[in-house]
């Protein structure tokens, strides 16, 4: 199974990386739908396409708005948003209102059952899970099984060792967990925004025993290859690397 990062930031991209934007071509998945997207045409693999939303912040949606041009000239089956009833009704409103984006792209926007969550059938046999998370809006993390390998994505939520979602992700081949902040901000500021820090995350993977970590939503506003410093992480978990625009990651 081959992961390809689109877009590794949060919040707006920088000179080294676009916003959330990760695909699996070979089944046509892609989670979230930042301004990495305008990377989707060169690697799209199928002929449908199921897009999973954490929320519904900018960072994470308004690659919906280059599918015209990632999908021109591809002829789709199928193209499915998955996501938060109510958030996708904002995005339908507002992010495609006829003032801002009068030419639609052509896709079903299907609502995930949050009451009763229940797998979403993929390509390849496969599934995909889905679980609350906790930040200001409220957001969703991911599950992917599929051809014999696991992978989560969790991002915009503060970690911790004992959160509910970490039950969600055990044992997972690659956990795509976001990192916003480094060890050196004030813990109270990553809980007020609803992000992460280095070591917090490391430990989530160490208790939740998946295979490899890979750090991503990285802070935009420290334009390095390393904003949060990977050596902290790999103290607690050692099988961790930081993700990057382009990159693919085969599991």
């Amino acid at each position: 199974m081959k992961l390809v990062m689109l877009g590794t930031t949060g919040y707006h991209p920088n000179d080294l990386r676009d916003t959330a934007c990760y695909a699996l071509p070979e089944i046509g998945v892609v989670f979230d739908a930042g301004t990495g997207m305008h990377r989707l045409r060169s690697v799209l693999a199928t002929d449908t396409l199921d897009i999973f939303l954490s929320h519904a912040h900018l960072d994470h949606v308004v690659g919906l708005t280059f599918l015209l041009g990632a999908l021109y000239d591809k002829e789709m089956k199928r193209v499915t948003v998955h996501g938060d009833g109510r958030k996708l009704a904002a995005i339908r409103e507002h992010l495609f209102s006829a003032e801002l984006f009068p030419v639609a792209p052509t896709f079903e926007m299907r609502p995930l059952d949050l009451q009763n969550p229940r797998p979403i059938e993929v390509p390849g046999d496969g599934q995909v899970t889905y679980f609350p998370l906790e930040h200001p809006g409220g957001s969703l993390g991911f599950r992917l099984d599929a051809a014999g390998r696991s992978l989560a994505y969790v991002t915009d939520t503060t970690a911790r060792r004992d959160a509910p979602y970490v039950d969600k992700i055990g044992g997972v081949d690659v956990l795509l967990h976001e990192c916003y902040f480094g060890d050196d901000m004030p813990a109270e500021f990553a809980e007020k925004t609803g992000h992460s820090q280095t070591t917090p995350v490391a430990e989530v993977a160490r208790a939740a025993k998946v295979g490899r970590l890979v750090l991503t939503h990285l802070n935009p506003a420290i334009n390095d290859v390393d904003p949060v410093g990977l050596a902290a992480a790999q103290k607690v978990f050692p099988n961790t690397e930081l993700a990057e625009d382009g990159k693919s990651l085969e599991f």
